[in-house]
């Protein structure tokens, strides 16, 4: 009987310190509902992981596609918990604004203004106000894209990207309830914890829906739209995605690489 007794004993040790391992290394990505929508939802938690920017290759051309990304983390001994797209692109794969990697500015700050009045609908990265979401040395933040020029610091990475979703714990106010402009949608908050959460929605939401996503479910005091439509992308070996563009290709895309 103790012989027994000490076999469960051991046995029952090694499940605690594999439920515990697991519980500190969860997964990234996850599924997740809110207001009957379905999302996924990856968190990066403060101060943890190395989140990236990816928008070439050591050949000067664009990743294009999150395998690509993957191939050239993995050739590093290293691995790509997950990614996103990062932001609208150009139909050569360029962003449309401030894009920075590794502390260099390969794009600079888009400041063009769109009012709609005699051009037709306002483009989403021009809709008041857009926003850059930043990681520094100090700090990863998200704000408009006048406020975040005010900044004197650099960043060692940077994306700029619109509308912003929610600004110091406020809906974006051009947003319409009930507004039946629905697509998929992706985005990226920073949150009341200091985590840094990605939503990419299943099935097509309004803005407004989005927004309160982050603000009332994910407790994300500021967020910005990533893009929409055809230009939603996820990867997530966990959950056995890989998603293609249908544009041919991503321009900037986030990863956290592990």
């Amino acid at each position: 009987m103790t012989y027994l007794r000490q076999g469960m004993l051991a046995i029952a040790a090694m499940l605690a310190a594999a439920i515990s391992a697991g519980a500190a290394s969860p997964r990234p990505c996850v599924q997740d509902t809110f207001g009957g929508e379905a999302y996924i939802v990856c968190t990066v938690e403060k101060e943890e992981g190395d989140l990236r920017l990816f928008w070439k290759n050591a050949d000067g051309e664009p990743y294009r596609d999150f395998s690509s990304v993957a191939e050239a983390v993995r050739n590093k001994g290293q691995t790509l918990a997950f990614a996103v797209n990062a932001g609208m692109y150009l139909p050569d794969f360029s962003p449309i604004g401030l894009y920075v990697e590794d502390g260099q500015e390969l794009r600079p700050v888009n400041r063009t203004e769109r009012d709609g009045a005699a051009s037709g609908p306002v483009p989403n990265f021009h809709k008041k106000p857009n926003g850059v979401f930043f990681i520094d040395g100090a700090a990863t933040g998200i704000l408009p894209t006048q406020e975040f020029l005010k900044r004197r610091s650099e960043v060692r990475f940077a994306t700029q990207s619109g509308p912003m979703l929610v600004i110091g714990n406020k809906l974006n106010p051009i947003f319409i309830v009930g507004s039946t402009d629905r697509t998929r949608r992706g985005g990226v908050g920073i949150c009341a914890d200091g985590a840094v959460r990605f939503a990419v929605s299943e099935d097509r939401v309004n803005f407004h829906d989005f927004a309160r996503l982050f603000r009332d479910h994910l407790s994300c005091p500021n967020a910005l739209f990533l893009d929409g439509g055809r230009g939603v992308g996820l990867y997530s070996p966990a959950l056995g995605r890989n998603d293609k563009s249908w544009h041919g290709g991503f321009g900037p895309m986030f990863g956290l690489v592990e």
